[in-house]
């Protein structure tokens, strides 16, 4: 292996275990999150939307709405095609997003605050170089 990937792989699963901890404050995980967020930005989505847009596999998108939904956080509609589901925030979630993601933009600072503002830049583009 490619000791490059080797550092990669235990700095993505060092950044998801700290963001983690971070979220359970608000009982959710990372997985969640990215839903949430993404729903935020996008406004309602597919099921089919959601898990083409994060390259997640179905079933797990299907697992992590449905523990949204428990909480409260999202809710399924029909959509056009009646084997279709979209899903949106609820307002519980929409009340609940600013101060989750305040602990959030307070953790990606910390997480940044050993790399200049150039470090970061420069991090971005050889990530996105590294998409082939």
């Amino acid at each position: 292996m490619n000791p490059l990937f080797h550092m990669f792989f235990q700095q993505y699963r060092f950044l998801v275990n700290r963001l983690n901890d971070t979220l359970k404050e608000f009982g959710l995980y990372n997985s969640q999150w990215t839903i949430l967020f993404l729903l935020h930005q996008e406004g309602p989505m597919s099921l089919t939307s959601i898990w083409k847009y994060l390259n997640v596999e179905a079933p797990t998108i299907t697992r992590t709405v449905a523990r949204l939904e428990k909480l409260g956080l999202v809710e399924r509609q029909q959509g056009d095609d009646r084997r279709e589901k979209i899903v949106s925030l609820t307002p519980e979630a929409i009340e609940l997003f600013p101060k989750v993601e305040n602990s959030i933009m307070t953790f990606e600072e910390k997480m940044v605050s050993n790399l200049t503002g150039e470090e970061q830049e420069q991090l971005a583009m050889l990530l996105k170089k590294m998409k082939g």
